[in-house]
């Protein structure tokens, strides 16, 4: 049979073993460009997280003011149900919390009333924009504003998605939609209480999903390809202007009268290691939320104990 009818083949114990690392946008939340869902319940603050993964990525501040950027870039963002003043006056306190200033960021604003990703026009005017500003992240929020077919048609849904997908490939590029979930949908999986079509959770490489219990506030992440975490703390705090939310988290930065600090015992992780190791099983390896794991690399890092390499986190050596 002729060799160029047949599909290429190679034996199992010949294939690579090894493969890339996951190579994050912001470590533990979102995948370098990955496209997905940051889905929630109205009112869970799906916008004011939105917005501080924006602000973060621009500036290269810590996210939640603990999870460290690796590629810092500017961002573009297209706010479908919140004034341009409320963003603005969101965006100062986020940056306030952050001891950042907001100008100067790269944060561009699609200001237009309207973007529909059903009309032929307005998606080349979305790839037009994207190709003059070069982003690195594309933020769009809500999902139901972008669209007038019905999300629960799967047909109708995914004749949006590969449009979003085609300007991650061929802009390299993340990009992040806002969706709502279901109400009262606390006994189902995150990914499964959205609303519409499954193909959206599909869809996603990084997803993030709000959830309210009462007045606490949760955030769950999941990725195609790297462990993810469940029931993170959050809440919205206020310090003066600032509103911004924040992870719940009173062990991070904080000694213990019974033993080391929380950063002492990641360097003790780390000592006793002699490859680097990945933020997810360092996490494991100290029992810990990556919040706590993230602050204490950064000072560790700051204080130029620790590196970070293609293989993950490592001491620095002598």
């Amino acid at each position: 049979m002729n060799s160029e009818n047949l599909l290429p083949v190679q034996r199992a114990w010949e294939l690579a073993s090894t493969g890339p690392q996951t190579h994050w946008l912001i470590d533990g939340i979102w995948a370098d460009q990955a496209v997905g869902i940051l889905g929630g319940e109205p009112k869970c603050c799906k916008s004011f997280l939105a917005l501080d993964i924006a602000l973060s990525v621009a500036s290269g501040a810590l996210c939640l003011r603990q999870f460290p950027v690796r590629r810092q870039g500017p961002v573009l963002l297209f706010p479908a149900e919140d004034s341009l003043a409320v963003v603005r006056q969101r965006l100062d306190g986020i940056a306030q919390a952050a001891a950042l200033s907001l100008h100067g960021l790269p944060i561009e604003v699609i200001t237009a009333p309207a973007l529909r990703l059903d009309l032929a026009l307005d998606r080349q005017r979305l790839a037009n924009t994207v190709a003059a500003l070069k982003p690195i992240l594309l933020i769009l929020d809500p999902l139901i504003r972008l669209h007038r077919v019905v999300e629960n048609d799967a047909g109708q849904i995914a004749g949006l998605l590969p449009f979003l997908r085609e300007l991650q490939r061929q802009f390299h590029l993340a990009v992040l939609l806002v969706h709502h979930a279901r109400k009262d949908s606390h006994g189902s999986r995150p990914g499964q209480a959205l609303r519409g079509s499954s193909e959206l959770h599909g869809w996603g490489d990084s997803n993030l999903y709000m959830r309210r219990r009462g007045t606490q506030l949760t955030l769950s992440t999941e990725h195609r390809a790297a462990p993810s975490q469940d029931h993170i703390p959050l809440q919205l705090t206020q310090k003066d202007s600032a509103l911004a939310l924040s992870i719940l988290d009173d062990l991070v930065g904080q000694s213990s009268s019974t033993g080391p600090s929380i950063t002492e015992r990641v360097r003790q992780a780390l000592v006793a290691l002699k490859e680097p190791i990945t933020l997810q099983a360092l996490r494991k390896l100290c029992t810990m939320r990556t919040g706590s794991v993230c602050a204490a690399l950064a000072e560790l890092i700051a204080l130029g104990l620790v590196i970070r390499t293609d293989g993950g986190y490592q001491l620095k050596g002598p």
